[in-house]
């Protein structure tokens, strides 16, 4: 880099702004410097402190998949022994979506307006306490309103994934904003292994075990993450979200006085106030209606899939009560078979996400997931089983692929100031497609027409995800369409900017730019 290039950012007689290559305790900022909330966590690098976050952040999800896993059990144990009607059976599931679709409203719009950390608390809390309440519901009555609640708790969780990738450098964003989902699928492994373990024992006692990932989530979040410094910077406490990125540095082993000396202070980004009506603006009305599109066709492919391979499976489940207890008995092995399609279309796409890119990922994802469904339904009742279990196993690797670059893709989108917001919005488009799955995908659908309108709800999905604005490599936020970007600028090859964005911040160097002293 030329001497000109560099006049801005540091004077001739002040040392090189990175000491090093390597080693993120050798950064140096120069006096007098302003850097971007981006730049300053990008300079702490990823290490302890991320991984604290990581841990509280994603037994939400272990929480989030364990509370919702457990309907298919818990529905069809109380039909038996406290003689549900089927319409009954199908309002025990539902209300808990109805629960979540009002909860991620709520919830995230209060993310956006009182701050990341105390909704994630609140959600873990009323997750943790309604889930226990669980065990204690003496009729169908008090059970639905319990379980609504632990919905509402539930539709909070975007906030938890929300603040753990405003802490994520942007180098390290894709990869690990997908390790989190690695908490999901052990939910889904869980839960059945606690029915194994519980269920024939007491369906009470399987319910708190189900509420334990959040009870340890929210101990967690209480003494180890604090707030957002991202959404402190939104609403103009650059001073505390300093500070808050200062301790991290020193969690992951930065020297922050060497890295953060008293004159650095963070760029200014105060926006103002956002609400569900800056979603539907001329700015973001596109983007939005094809993240909600998006979300509630990914959401009916998910769990419409979980629901038809239970259905070709195990269809007789509920016909087969234990003579003892009333206790359906279930095909355990093909249910943790089924869930552990998970771990491999993760692992998949932890690998691939950040070459191939958030938006053909999604859209080849739902494809496949779509076509594996239909070849699934297409062969119930006459091909082999290990034939009907690959396909399966196929199908929900796919949709574990396409929804987990979905969450990732919706929270990179969107800015700060709409993030939480924008993100509960289309969570409670994923949780509507998720309450209309089971009248989709019930027994008395033929399981062919299911297949063939869950290949067009998929098809329809990979569409939208293909027309969203690729985010890969891009700071957080600071994505937008093509018409948007040629309207304002753009800074570099990597960063799409808003308009707010001035020219008095330093940005950090990239590799290619620093000098070594």
């Amino acid at each position: 880099m030329a001497p000109s290039e560099t006049s801005n950012i540091v004077d001739d007689d002040k040392t090189a702004l990175y000491q090093g290559e390597s080693n993120a305790s050798e950064r140096i900022l120069p006096a007098e410097t302003i850097i971007k909330v981006d730049d300053a966590i990008e300079s702490i690098g990823f290490g302890k402190f991320q991984r604290r976050v990581l841990w509280a952040a994603g037994l939400c999800f272990t929480a989030d998949a364990t509370e919702i896993m457990l309907l298919s059990f818990l529905s069809l144990t109380l039909q038996s022994e406290w003689g549900l009607t089927p319409r009954q059976t199908a309002n025990v599931t539902a209300c808990v979506f109805a629960g979540s679709l009002i909860g991620t409203l709520t919830l995230g719009y209060l993310g956006d307006h009182l701050g990341r950390r105390p909704i994630f608390l609140l959600s873990s809390a009323i997750i943790a306490l309604f889930g226990v309440f669980t065990a204690f519901a003496t009729g169908y009555a008090s059970l639905l309103g319990i379980r609504f609640m632990v919905g509402f708790g539930v539709g909070g969780l975007t906030v938890p994934f929300d603040i753990f990738a405003e802490f994520l450098p942007t180098s390290h964003r894709g990869k690990h904003l997908l390790v989190i989902e690695y908490f999901w699928t052990a939910g889904s492994l869980m839960t059945p292994l606690f029915a194994y373990f519980a269920l024939e024992t007491s369906w009470r006692l399987f319910v708190i075990l189900c509420a334990l990932p959040c009870i340890i989530s929210g101990f967690l979040g209480v003494c180890l993450v604090p707030e957002s410094p991202r959404w402190l910077i939104s609403v103009g406490e650059g001073g505390r979200a300093l500070s808050i990125i200062r301790n991290a540095a020193a969690v992951n082993g930065v020297d922050p006085d060497i890295i953060f000396h008293s004159n650095v202070r963070l760029k200014d980004e105060e926006v103002k106030e956002s609400g569900f009506r800056d979603l539907l603006n001329r700015k973001w009305r596109k983007v939005t209606l094809l993240l909600w599109l998006t979300w509630m066709g990914y959401a009916i492919g998910y769990y419409g899939t979980v629901l038809a391979v239970t259905r070709i499976f195990d269809a007789d489940a509920d016909e087969g009560a234990d003579a003892q207890d009333g206790t359906p008995t279930f095909d355990y092995r093909a249910i943790f078979i089924s869930a552990s399609a998970e771990i491999l279309g993760l692992f998949v796409v932890i690998q691939t996400v950040d070459s191939v890119g958030r938006i053909p990922t999604q859209a080849m994802s739902y494809i496949f997931g779509g076509i594996f469904l239909f070849s699934l339904a297409m062969s119930a009742g006459t091909a082999s089983n290990n034939l009907l279990t690959v396909l399966a196993f196929c199908a929900r690797a796919f949709e574990m692929m396409g929804s987990c670059v979905t969450w990732v893709s919706t929270a990179e989108i969107l800015p700060t100031e709409i993030r939480s917001t924008g993100h509960s919005a289309a969570n409670a488009m994923g949780r509507t497609g998720a309450f209309m799955s089971p009248y989709l995908v019930g027994t008395n659908v033929p399981i062919k027409f299911v297949g063939a309108a869950m290949l067009a709800i998929h098809l329809l999905t990979a569409c939208c995800a293909w027309h969203l604005p690729e985010s890969k490599g891009k700071d957080l936020g600071h994505v937008t369409d093509e018409d948007e970007v040629d309207s304002v600028g753009e800074k570099d090859g990597s960063e799409m900017t808003f308009p707010y964005d001035s020219n008095d911040a330093v940005a950090l160097p990239t590799s290619s730019d620093r000098r070594i002293v």
